[in-house]
């Protein structure tokens, strides 16, 4: 059968638009040990004002969420039965993972600060990426290169949207996540390193949007 991949256009009323959230979602790391989870049980009454801007920027993130384990699941289908085949699938899976825990998290938090959990899609857009040539489906290789472009972007989307978090705790969480993120992309380059490819574990003193191409590997 077919694979298909769709396009439905971002839920109304997040926030945070889809250029500068424009990670796929793929948040990486423990969020017990960043505060996430501790503050899920925290009542979001003292503030309002600071809870609804908090839970607007954390849904966006969610959509994300749901984006990134929809991402790695479509991927998944595509991926060859060979060795680079099962090992790329076994990192995925790792990363996929993560995933499911801080979609689930932050569904959590986001109910705590008085808001309503964004639901996942069927299907979501991944068009700009292989237009771009920031991965494909093609090969267990662009697919690894795809799941790159997503945590590259992920990395430079949260050292940009902390700082409109009002929650000290949650800004706390964000940029460990960040700097989580960047070590996954750190991880799938070493994976291409280990495959014979000439390329730097770290290409870049920093992670930002002005050196983003320094990071993903084009197809």
């Amino acid at each position: 059968m077919e694979r298909r991949l769709t396009f439905p256009q971002k839920p109304h009323g997040l926030s945070v638009s889809r250029r500068r959230m424009v990670i796929g979602g793929l948040f990486a790391g423990a969020t017990s040990a960043v505060g996430l989870s501790a503050l899920a049980a925290r009542p979001a009454k003292a503030d309002d004002e600071a809870a609804a801007n908090d839970a607007a920027i954390l849904n966006g993130a969610l959509y994300y969420e749901h984006q990134a384990i929809w991402a790695y699941s479509t991927a998944a289908g595509f991926l060859s039965n060979t060795d680079v085949g099962k090992a790329v699938l076994k990192l995925a899976l790792a990363n996929q993972a993560d995933h499911k825990v801080h979609r689930d998290t932050l569904a959590e938090v986001i109910t705590s600060l008085g808001g309503t959990p964004v639901d996942a899609e069927s299907e979501y857009d991944l068009s700009a990426y292989l237009e771009r040539g920031d991965g494909g489906l093609d090969s267990d290789a662009n697919i690894a290169k795809l799941a790159l472009a997503l945590e590259t972007d992920a990395a430079i989307a949260y050292a940009t949207e902390v700082s409109m978090l009002k929650t000290p705790a949650l800004i706390t969480a964000g940029a460990s996540i960040a700097a989580t993120e960047a070590s996954h992309a750190t991880a799938i380059r070493a994976a291409f390193i280990s495959l014979g490819m000439d390329i730097a574990f770290v290409p870049a003193p920093f992670f930002n949007g002005d050196n983003r191409d320094e990071w993903v590997i084009k197809v």
